[in-house]
């Protein structure tokens, strides 16, 4: 439970409580300083803990922002947060400055790490979460190609096909005809 004074400290990034509790974000599953200088959390997705170690034992993870473990996050973990993060709002806006700051770092530095750790930017990433999944709903659902854009996250429907067939090399009427065209072959086949 979060008291008002925590709360307050949470809110005003105020250092001085540093020491005295850690708090954990549910929705970025990442632990902080009271001091931090991360986007406020909504309170109902925040937790204190009186040591790191604590919030370490339930599941969160350090801060790459204020270094709430004590010391620096490796760049292999925090690359797996940053994808779990995109894959997990992949459906919203999102931006390198969302995404910096719902992973608590800087948008030029996680660029920088993303980028040397994958080959790719975040928001080839973002691309690639979102294409992977409109080819799910293209096989699996009737529904339209441009509702299917919306859906993940992408309402202009001429840049979903064409980055649609940018990263599967057709479009995603093709795809869903090619793919129904199997299934048929597959049926016919047993």
């Amino acid at each position: 439970m979060v008291t008002v004074e925590q709360w307050r400290a949470i809110c005003e990034n105020d250092a001085a409580y540093d020491g005295q509790f850690f708090y954990a974000v549910s929705s970025t599953r990442i632990f902080c300083r009271p001091s931090c200088k991360s986007r406020t959390p909504k309170l109902e997705n925040v937790s204190v803990f009186l040591c790191a170690e604590d919030a370490i034992d339930a599941g969160f993870r350090p801060c790459k922002r204020c270094k709430s473990g004590g010391m620096r996050l490796p760049d292999v973990e925090w690359v797996a947060q940053i994808e779990a993060y995109i894959v997990e709002h992949y459906r919203e806006h999102l931006t390198l400055d969302r995404i910096a700051d719902g992973c608590h770092g800087s948008a030029y530095h996680l660029h920088r790490v993303f980028k040397g750790q994958t080959g790719m930017t975040p928001l080839d990433f973002v691309h690639v979460v979102r294409i992977r999944e409109a080819c799910v709903l293209l096989k699996e659902t009737e529904i339209r190609v441009m509702d299917i854009g919306v859906a993940v996250g992408m309402p202009n429907a001429a840049q979903f096909t064409t980055l649609f067939k940018r990263i599967v090399g057709m479009t995603p009427s093709v795809y869903r005809k090619d793919r129904k065209g199997l299934e048929n072959d597959e049926a016919n086949f047993l």
